[in-house]
């Protein structure tokens, strides 16, 4: 560092020698203040490669990677500089616990291999995800770096993710097929898994359902993009799909063997399919036609259809944050089937 005591003697021999060390102490402040700012614009431009609209593969081939083993799937997870308040290794089995939560819902993790980019960002708690296919499966979570393991627990986002690697790219008027299933998948996997309790989610399709439904001006699903209508109204279109298939089938097959025989037949996120493909498929895996139907029904019009008998039905009673079951009611034994776990083999009518 350089001294200053020789400068202030050179133009201001009159402070004297007393007033050096004060000096010498605002310039090294001044140099600390710098060096960080430097740091901070250099760490700054270095995160700026892992964010924005697309998956930054190349930079991710950069860094070094950790392997998690699940469902006969690898997951290679590379974090992007900064520093977490957990160790790496508590983010580490976060993963593995919400990977391990999709496989039991497909059976598999859904592809052989996908990249995941943790982004440290400030604050607490998984503050957005967004999964890609282009150049092969990936994730990106963006995780506060002042996360705790509470935060971590109460998590979706992982799974929502990860959920997406099991359904093939959709042409863009079809997202709300995407995100729907992401939506109900993720808290029917979660339950089968044994993280939530099925009052849990109930009790949030009860309460957050209505936002899915058409308002006024409404086009159909595939014509009417606004947030409740793409998340909440496509998770609407799979609740109906996963109660029409189990009454036709005597509660036998749900959407759960339909998707996993979208899985089955290669139609994951790198893959392009047609919405016709996607349904086609899911359909000859229950040997029924409930999903291109009801798309026929939601995609290019406007249906509304009766949730709070529906839930009656089903057996769920929502009064402010309680939920209560009614296992007397018609539909409860497709309720309890939703969430009950299948075995890894339970993959499609033979």
């Amino acid at each position: 560092m350089i001294d200053p005591f020789p400068i202030a003697a050179r133009f201001w021999p009159q402070l004297g020698r007393p007033i050096a060390p004060m000096l010498q102490k605002l310039v090294s402040l001044v140099f600390v203040v710098f060096a960080t700012v430097s740091a901070a614009a250099t760490s700054a431009r270095c995160q700026s490669s892992f964010t924005g609209q697309r998956m930054p593969y190349e930079a991710f081939d950069q860094l070094s990677t950790t392997p998690i083993q699940v469902g006969g799937g690898t997951i290679n997870v590379g974090f992007a500089p900064g520093t977490f308040v957990l160790p790496q290794e508590t983010l580490l089995a976060w993963l593995k616990k919400s990977a391990e939560a999709v496989t039991v819902y497909y059976g598999r993790f859904p592809v052989k291999s996908a990249r995941l980019l943790i982004v440290p960002v400030s604050g607490r708690g998984v503050q957005g995800g967004t999964a890609f296919g282009y150049r092969g499966p990936a994730i990106r979570l963006l995780v506060g770096m002042n996360s705790s393991q509470a935060d971590l627990d109460a998590d979706w986002k992982a799974v929502h993710e990860m959920v997406h690697l099991a359904l093939p790219d959709l042409p863009g008027d079809s997202l709300w097929l995407a995100e729907g299933l992401a939506v109900y998948v993720e808290s029917i996997a979660r339950v089968q898994a044994g993280d939530l309790t099925p009052e849990k989610i109930w009790g949030e399709f009860a309460r957050d359902m209505p936002h899915g439904l058409p308002a006024s001006g409404d086009r159909g699903l595939d014509q009417t993009h606004t947030w409740g209508r793409t998340y909440w109204g496509g998770a609407i279109f799979y609740l109906l799909a996963d109660v029409e298939i189990r009454k036709r089938s005597n509660n036998k097959l749900g959407l759960q063997q339909a998707m996993r025989g979208v899985v089955a037949a290669g139609g994951t996120h790198d893959r392009d399919w047609s919405v016709e493909r996607v349904l086609a498929v899911a359909g000859r895996a229950v040997k029924m036609s409930v999903m291109t139907e009801l798309h026929d029904r939601m995609g290019p019009a406007p249906y509304d259809p009766d949730l709070p008998q529906l839930w009656r039905d089903l057996g769920v009673s929502l009064n402010g944050s309680s939920v209560k079951f009614d296992d007397s009611a018609p539909l409860a034994a497709i309720r309890r089937a939703i969430t009950a776990r299948l075995s890894d083999t339970d993959t499609h009518v033979n």
